[in-house]
């Protein structure tokens, strides 16, 4: 098992376009175009978190959580209309919360007529979640902002426009390409290789063949992140029926200690019951969540090299690269590295900065991308 490093961005633009891309312009209106007045960002738009990599050297990342307040009450104490991220989560019961994303794309933006209110308020959260984002950035003033933003593989064109709607009113152009294909342009992976990014929503395979990837290059699974949270907290309501937990409190354990292999310690945590902190033991509970991907990951693998030519097959097989916030699991990329035994032996390698591989790929794409691709309206 390694760890892989992205590349450093260029500072030339390379005859390029990602995979999937859709050109939307608003923004701030100013007439400026020389190349040193853009700012360039690279956003993973995530269910869970969101990070932003600029081309002035920022690089942060957030919760993709919004919270409005309650009441006037809520209002006066936060002394704000909006609040984001680990901040929103510790305020909440003051707060409306809202996660606008859910399997990497906009809440309700696949049929929004279906529930328009729902999808209204979601949509305007979305919208406030990449404006609070783009300003973590700290874009100058009347400076132009040009955007890359990943996606699911396989998400719709109506997740897309909406994605598009959300952040064309805070950036004077955006372009939105798939994450996995983000993640292997960042790591110069263009060639044989099959990149895994495993988010909260979504996990993501993408192989890559020296030229764009095409719909049948990808797959787009939902047993992620938010998926090993549900079995992780229906294993432990089933084995500790007295002990009181949320979502929230499952997630930062799996977040904190998530393993599938590599460890011969108990993990003990500490939940109320009837009030009173007790100490419980969740090893195996916390195994058995964690692994649950694993079998929908190997067969898409499997499904993806088996469709592949034939006479490169074995080197997209030794090129397994695996990203995203899932790729923190302990043991993983081992496991699935030992699963590839059935087809053959193969190679996993593990992304060194899995929180910002996405957005290091996308800002590199940025910076590469022909200005013929790139469409502002003033």
């Amino acid at each position: 098992m390694e760890t892989r490093k992205a590349v450093t961005v260029k500072d030339k633009a390379a005859t390029v376009r990602p995979d999937i891309v859709a050109p939307a312009a608003g923004g701030n209106g100013n007439g400026a175009t020389q190349e040193e007045e853009i700012l360039y960002l690279g956003i993973d738009l995530g269910t869970s978190r969101s990070s932003v990599a600029a081309s002035n050297g920022i690089r942060e990342t957030v919760a993709s959580v919004v919270g409005y307040p309650k009441d006037e009450v809520a209002q006066k104490m936060l002394g704000r209309s909006v609040v984001f991220g680990d901040e929103a989560l510790r305020r909440r019961l003051s707060l409306h919360l809202y996660r606008p994303l859910e399997n990497g794309v906009i809440k309700f933006s696949d049929d929004p007529e279906s529930q328009p209110e729902e999808s209204a308020r979601h949509l305007r959260a979305a919208g406030d979640l990449i404006r609070y984002i783009i300003s973590l950035a700290k874009p100058k003033s009347g400076q132009l902002v040009f955007g890359v933003i990943g996606a699911p593989s396989q998400a719709s064109q109506h997740n897309k426009r909406a994605i598009l709607n959300a952040a064309r009113e805070v950036l004077d152009s955006v372009l939105i390409t798939s994450e996995p294909f983000s993640v292997a342009y960042g790591l110069d992976e263009l060639d044989d290789a099959l990149v895994i990014d495993i988010g909260a929503g979504t996990v993501d395979l993408c192989r890559m063949h020296g030229s764009f990837p095409t719909a049948e290059d990808q797959v787009t699974l939902t047993t992620a992140g938010d998926y090993v949270d549900k079995v992780f907290e229906q294993l432990l309501r089933k084995r500790y029926e007295n002990a009181q937990f949320n979502r929230n409190m499952v997630k930062r354990i799996k977040e904190k200690y998530g393993f599938v292999t590599g460890t011969n310690e108990r993990i003990q945590v500490d939940f109320p019951v009837d009030g009173r902190p007790t100490s419980h033991d969740i090893t195996e509970d916390l195994r058995t969540a964690c692994a649950s991907i694993v079998d929908p990951i190997v067969k898409s693998i499997h499904k993806l090299i088996a469709s592949f030519d034939p006479e490169f097959q074995e080197r997209l097989r030794h090129n397994v690269v695996i990203s995203g916030g899932g790729s923190q699991i302990i043991g993983l990329g081992k496991v699935i590295e030992e699963r590839l035994a059935d087809m053959g032996g193969g190679r996993v390698t593990v992304v060194e900065e899995p929180v910002y591989a996405g957005a290091n790929g996308s800002l590199k794409l940025a910076y590469d991308m022909p200005k013929k691709y790139w469409e502002v309206v003033k």
